[in-house]
Order: structure tokens, then sequence, then C-alpha cells
């Protein structure tokens, strides 16, 4: 009797890779095999820092407030991305590289000339997966996660894609800002830039689709930060409880925010976290966010 033998071949492990503006808590991100690479911020004096080597942001933002010209950004190098790919190529995995929103960051071209050269290389960069979050910050960070649960769940690269797409469009972020000033000055400002001129002292309340985009403007910070609840109870009326808060120097009303969201949800964040300074030099100090998705993404 003759036996036939069937082959079964394991699909290649998925690596995630995003980058520093998603602001993952260290422990999560390497819990979950998400490696970040790091954006920089270019002070005066040709000073230019990974933003993941900044851990004191009070000296950050106090520096900020005594300059005439603020610190620019700069996306990851294609040698950063190279370094970063490189390996995990050569250990057979495909990658999954999910970046900062292009219509604010060239992080994401970075990237692909990355994975373009390693495939003229003979390197595998065809394995390398580059795609756009059109998000940042807590939204970014959602989209990494959702991609690294699908991963582990044996997912190839196209499918992870796929997840991470489906999320996205499930994603909603808010976020409070101060002063529309920073980003005026900075040229990040998308089409709030409307709002710029209004003689209302205003608390503008934004959200990140490809640019930034205004959502509603409030007279004060009370105001602003029920606005913020309100739009929390929209996202667990809608069934996304999977939910983040996220703050720039503004710890004591982030911790409060959650609190009051946990009672909303029902539930625990999947973090609340400080953004860092590539972000915050573009929306200043001040900055408080909620938002989230289904659950069922992260599953």
């Amino acid at each position: 009797m003759r036996v036939r033998v069937y082959m079964v071949t394991a699909m290649p492990p998925v690596a995630v890779v995003t980058d520093t503006t998603s602001y993952l808590p260290p422990d999560l991100a390497k819990a979950n095999g998400i490696e970040p690479v790091s954006l920089y911020v270019n002070f005066s004096g040709d000073r230019t820092t990974p933003e993941a080597d900044i851990t004191d942001l009070d000296a950050m933002f106090d520096e900020l407030r005594s300059v005439d010209e603020l610190p620019t950004t700069s996306q990851p190098s294609v040698g950063d991305f190279v370094e970063c790919y490189e390996p995990r190529l050569a250990d057979g995995a495909e990658v999954v590289s999910l970046h900062i929103s292009g219509g604010i960051s060239g992080t994401v071209g970075a990237a692909q000339q990355a994975a373009d050269a390693l495939e003229r290389e003979g390197k595998g960069g065809e394995r390398v997966h580059v795609w756009d979050s059109q998000t940042s910050a807590g939204g970014l960070g959602l989209m990494a996660l959702v991609a690294a649960r699908a991963a582990q769940g044996g997912a190839s690269a196209e499918e992870v894609i796929e997840r991470v797409k489906a999320a996205r469009a499930n994603l909603k972020i808010w976020f409070a800002v101060d002063t529309l000033e920073y980003l005026k000055r900075s040229g990040r400002i998308g089409a709030a830039s409307a709002w710029v001129g209004s003689t209302l002292k205003i608390k503008p309340i934004l959200t990140l689709e490809a640019e930034i985009t205004p959502v509603e403007r409030v007279r004060t910070s009370k105001r602003a930060f029920e606005r913020l609840l309100d739009y929390a109870r929209q996202r667990h009326s809608s069934g996304a409880d999977a939910w983040v808060v996220q703050h720039i120097q503004a710890a004591d009303q982030a911790e409060l925010l959650a609190e009051q969201c946990r009672e909303i949800f029902g539930t625990d964040p999947v973090w609340v976290s400080e953004v860092g300074p590539v972000l915050g030099v573009h929306t200043g100090p001040g900055l408080l966010g909620v938002g989230g998705i289904p659950p069922d993404h992260l599953r």
C-alpha cells in the first residue's frame, strides 16, 4: 500500500516594527515583541538627539518656553530602518512596519526606502511591508499592538495588515491642546489653521486623520476635559472599549481622565502614557487625549 506523505510548511514569523511616536510603554512594547525605531529632535546649535534618548521632558519644555525658534524634528534615517530590518529578515521573518502618518512625517518614506534597498541587495527587503497608519501616538500604538497580537496568533504578514486596516477603520482618537501656537510655529497645524487668528481664547480639540484635523473649540480647560469624557462615552456606546489616555506634562489631569473613563468603559485602559518630545515640540505641553478601538481587534 502506497502511503502519501504531506509536507506542512510553516509560515515565516512576522516581526512588528513601529516608531517612537506610538509612545507605547516600553514594557508593553517589549512584552508584545514590538520594536520602535526612534525619530529625532533637532535643537539649536546642531544638536540632534534620538527621541528615545530624551528622558527629561521637564527640561526640554523649559527650553522650548525660552527659545525664539522651536526645535525641529526629523524621521529616522534609511540606515536606522536597515539596521532594524536586516537581522529580522536574516532570521527568516517577514516584517510589518507601521508608522506615523505620512501627512506629517517622512518616516513612512524612509522605511520604504530601506525596504527597497534591502531588496536590491538581495537581503529580503521584499518581505518588509510598510504601512502608513495615518495617525500617531495612541492611535499608532494601538495599531502596533493589533499587529503584534495578530502575529502572535500565527497570522501571515498580509493577514496582519488586513487586521490592522480593519482596526484603523474603527479607531477614534481626540486630543485637546492648550494653544494652537506650537502647531502654528512648527508648521504642522493642518486644517486647524482656520482657527488661527480667532479673537477668542480657545482650547482646541483636534484629531489626526492623515493630518491635524480640527474637531471643535471650547473656551476653557474644564470644558475641554468634559468634552473628552463625552467622546469617551461615544466610544463606549460604539463598543470601542479598548481605550488609552495620553498626555504631555499633564499627569494629574491624565490620572483624573483615566479614573473617570474607567467608570465609562467598565475596564482598565490598555495603557496610560506621556507623549514624548517629537510630538511635544509640535503641540506644546498640556495636551490631553483619549480614544480607542473595539477590543476584538486585540484578540
